[in-house]
């Protein structure tokens, strides 16, 4: 398989299973989105690694927009070290990594009609969206083919599930000679 895989999007969460005071939060740090008549969250950007966390009061904190899983740890340490910089307790420092999102190209156009009739699991209607749903229970992932080539996946819990998705999925276009 030779395709370039490219990860986007990394989203992780947390629950420090404390409150978070967001006004506090507001008034302390740069770079600090909060609007709370038309988002309840708020919105904190990072510069290292490069993200954004949206945190709620409840404490829930979701980290997205990182490129890598190892980034997407970083930033969920970098928000620690914030709550403890401004002594905000938390009960918890496990996070989850929720959906992990890449894409590639096919190197070629994709008779996404071909593949749609070829593999189960597929829904392709054109008129409505103009790529196909591959539904890879085997690995739990949701691809969008293009008929251009291009081919994202997401729903990834990790990088390795996410080259494991598109080996396999490379290996089942290769047995329809779709590429």
């Amino acid at each position: 398989m030779d395709w370039d895989i490219k990860i986007h999007n990394v989203v992780a969460s947390l629950n420090i299973q404390n409150n978070i005071p967001l006004v506090r939060i507001a008034n302390k740090l740069e770079g600090v989105e909060y609007e709370p008549d038309q988002f309840p969250g708020l919105v904190l950007r990072l510069n290292q690694p490069k993200s954004a966390a949206l945190m709620f009061s409840n404490g829930k904190v979701i980290s997205t927009g990182t490129k890598s899983v190892k980034q997407a740890n970083d930033a969920i340490e970098s928000l620690l070290n914030i709550f403890k910089e401004l002594s905000i307790p938390y009960n918890n420092t496990r996070h989850n990594i929720d959906n992990v999102v890449a894409s590639t190209h096919a190197g070629k156009e994709l008779n996404l009609t071909k593949i749609a009739l070829s593999l189960e699991e597929t829904e392709y209607e054109p008129e409505q969206f103009p790529g196909l749903v591959y539904r890879q229970y085997e690995t739990g992932v949701v691809f969008l083919l293009f008929r251009t080539g291009k081919i994202v996946c997401t729903g990834a819990k990790s990088e390795e599930q996410i080259y494991e998705s598109f080996k396999l999925l490379y290996e089942k276009l290769k047995s329809i000679n779709e590429i």
